[in-house]
């Protein structure tokens, strides 16, 4: 069966890209260029016709042919490039659909292909899949970094190292009987100890990964009117929280995506922290409370005419967060000093709020910044695979050395499979689907 798919944006656009993959791949580029001769590796200029009644579909355009093995799918693959009208696009498609043994891809389907004709690793499939679908100059950076990097080599090498030392403690129950030296099975136990140290590291990363992937949690607390949902209506460049005189307007949590000067973030406005009788701004407070606790940073905004300040306020002040001192243009400011970074501004007249988005891209930087040679855990799957593979590690070192082999022997066993499904060695039939239904159809 052949596959293909639009792979670049719709249109209207200068150029559209259509992608073909599969055994009969040449034969319909053949048929719809009425070119004999295809140039493999090289651009054919052409026309592209409906072979039904000889419309031209694109009277200008341009064929790249790449015969398997040696394409992005390791299958005979075409790129057929178009103008990006939507009626050349969908006359082009609806023409492939006509054709036999061929198909509309699915989502993903052509790099689950590459990975499949082992092109690429389940590693390298995933990061470019994040790639795809980076927003934010820091997502693109870590991404990038990825599929350069040799994050499959890594964990190949530690799962390696378990199966060496599988194979002695195996060795050691088939020829028991030959007196195997016990240095066997130290040696055994030395590398395994060293390859649970090693996963520890990798775990305690601070999530490091998965904030750059998905974001980072920052919430907007602090006092009632004192400017927090204009504050994220300002970053947020439109209205996404109302904005009212009325104490107590703001009750539930409202989150908004941003890409904060290059940032991931999830903004969240929270109810204003006051003592009050209303239940129903009770719960907002308790969920504002709750919200600031699993935030990776907090911005306590801080009316600078108030005189007194809210006790959990304060709690909330701290060297994590950042105090914003708003309506510092009006008179009877107050001035306070906090022992926390603390940015003197107006949210109305937009006055220091680049030096605010200057201060969280600090902290955040300062708090989760990687290592240079550290390995980055990006996804879910990865930390609970990691987590189990330690698990079955720990089992084995709380074992015997001279006894309970074929219940050790097994531990490594899971042990180099939970690492195995990491790097796509083995049972990763399972999670192809989750991790490809993300991509877009023509990739």
């Amino acid at each position: 069966m052949n596959i293909y798919a639009l792979s670049s944006g719709r249109g209207p656009s200068g150029i559209a890209i259509v992608r073909i993959s599969g055994k009969e791949t040449l034969k319909i580029c053949q048929k719809l260029t009425k070119l004999k001769n295809i140039k493999s590796n090289e651009v054919n200029f052409c026309k592209f016709y409906n072979p039904k009644n000889n419309n031209i579909i694109d009277p200008e355009a341009l064929l790249l042919w790449f015969p398997g093995p040696n394409s992005y799918t390791g299958e005979d693959l075409a790129e057929l490039q178009i103008h990006g009208s939507n009626a050349v696009i969908n006359g082009l498609l609806r023409v492939l659909s006509e054709q036999n043994n061929c198909r509309l891809a699915e989502p993903g389907e052509f790099t689950k292909l590459a990975f499949q004709n082992d092109k690429i690793d389940l590693l390298k499939a995933e990061n470019i899949g994040d790639l795809i679908h980076s927003e934010t100059e820091l997502q693109r950076e870590q991404a990038v970094k990825l599929i350069q990097g040799n994050i499959f080599n890594y964990y190949n090498n530690l799962r390696d190292k378990i199966i060496k030392s599988l194979a002695y403690i195996e060795a050691k129950i088939d020829f028991g009987e030959e007196d195997l030296p016990e240095k066997v099975l130290k040696d055994a136990h030395k590398s395994i100890k060293e390859i649970h140290k090693e996963i520890s590291n990798i775990i305690e990363d601070n999530k490091i990964g998965e904030k750059i992937r998905n974001g980072f949690r920052v919430s907007i607390t602090g006092q009632v009117n004192a400017g927090k949902s204009s504050l994220l209506n300002l970053l947020s460049k439109r209205e996404v929280a109302i904005v009212s005189d009325e104490a107590g307007t703001t009750r539930d949590v409202i989150e908004t995506y941003l890409n904060l000067d290059g940032y991931p973030v999830i903004l969240a406005d929270t109810a204003g922290i006051r003592d009050v009788k209303n239940e129903v701004e009770k719960k907002g407070i308790s969920l504002a409370l709750g919200k600031s606790k699993e935030s990776d940073l907090n911005i306590v905004v801080i009316d600078n005419c108030s005189k007194n300040i809210n006790k959990e306020i304060k709690k909330m002040i701290n060297k994590d967060s950042i105090v914003l001192l708003n309506k510092s243009d009006v008179q009877n400011k107050q001035n306070h000093k906090f022992d926390a970074d603390t940015v003197l501004a107006s949210v109305k007249d937009n006055k220091n709020i680049n030096k605010l988005i200057d201060k969280v891209k600090e902290k955040l930087s300062r708090k989760f910044s990687p290592k240079n040679d550290s390995v980055l855990i990006t996804r879910e799957r990865h930390r609970v695979k990691l987590n189990e593979c330690l698990k079955e590690l720990n089992n084995f070192l709380q074992k015997d050395k001279g006894k309970d082999l074929e219940l050790a022997a097994e531990d490594l066993r899971m042990a180099t499979r939970h690492l195995g499904s990491i790097a796509g060695k083995v049972d990763v039939e399972e999670i192809l689907g989750s991790i490809f239904k993300d991509f877009c159809i023509g990739k």
